[in-house]
């Protein structure tokens, strides 16, 4: 089997998986072929797609890969979408990113950075599957602990979570947020593809509503659907770091 032939296989694999897919699994899939050649195979599909601009991309996210639409493509691709956007509160927001900076964390410890209850909101998060339970602390009475789950990964466009920005970096962000007159860089998240931060009204706590999500780029499934699958903006700093 020629380079030519192993790279249409795994261009049609990562097409028709339904979740991102490893190059390991690719690779026990064609015969004579490693996650390294996987990787030059995605390597080049994507160049080949730039050049011939194309209206999707393969994008590694969640430790696997998965074709995306083009944000500029999201409009039109909206116009189809089946599913409800992700909504997530500034509570939920704030109460994920603790989770993803400190984790494993237990409840005490997230309630602790946001000086309010937590319960609700973790519940909340484990029903949409962006938390897990990641076991018991070692410590009397054995408190659950969190941590964030693959989906949280493939929401916000993150191979690992190696890749979570830097904290100074996103106070950066927040700064320049605060500066800017007129509208507040909300904690709106969707999950689409486009990774640009959108500009919103500034919402509470206290506010029963959730905070729209961003319009942006769904992402193609590998059945030929379009799926929503990236945060507009990575979660915010929510006090220090493990």
């Amino acid at each position: 089997m020629d380079d030519d032939q192993q790279r249409r296989i795994v261009e049609a694999v990562i097409l028709a998986s339904p979740d991102p897919i490893s190059a390991a699994r690719i690779a026990e899939l064609i015969p004579r072929c490693n996650p390294t050649q996987v990787r030059a195979h995605v390597k080049s599909l994507c160049e080949t797609y730039a050049e011939d601009r194309r209206a999707f991309e393969i994008w590694e996210v969640a430790g696997g890969y998965q074709f995306r639409s083009l944000p500029e493509f999201a409009p039109y691709v909206k116009q189809i979408q089946k599913t409800r956007p992700l909504r997530l509160s500034q509570a939920a927001l704030e109460t994920l990113a603790v989770v993803a900076y400190r984790q494993p964390v237990t409840r005490a410890e997230v309630e602790h950075v946001r000086g309010v209850d937590g319960g609700a909101v973790l519940r909340s998060l484990l029903e949409r599957d962006l938390v897990r339970i990641a076991g018991h602390r070692e410590v009397p009475g054995r408190p659950i602990v969190y941590a964030t789950t693959r989906r949280f990964l493939e929401v916000f466009g993150l191979p690992k979570l190696g890749d979570l920005p830097n904290l100074r970096d996103v106070e950066a962000l927040g700064a320049d947020a605060e500066d800017t007159p007129g509208d507040t860089v909300a904690g709106q998240v969707s999950e689409d593809g486009d990774g640009t931060a959108s500009t919103g009204d500034e919402v509470s706590d206290a506010e029963a509503e959730p905070l729209e999500a961003v319009a942006a780029a769904p992402a193609v499934e590998g059945n030929g659907a379009a799926r929503e699958e990236r945060a507009a903006a990575p979660p915010p700093p929510a006090g220090p770091t493990h």
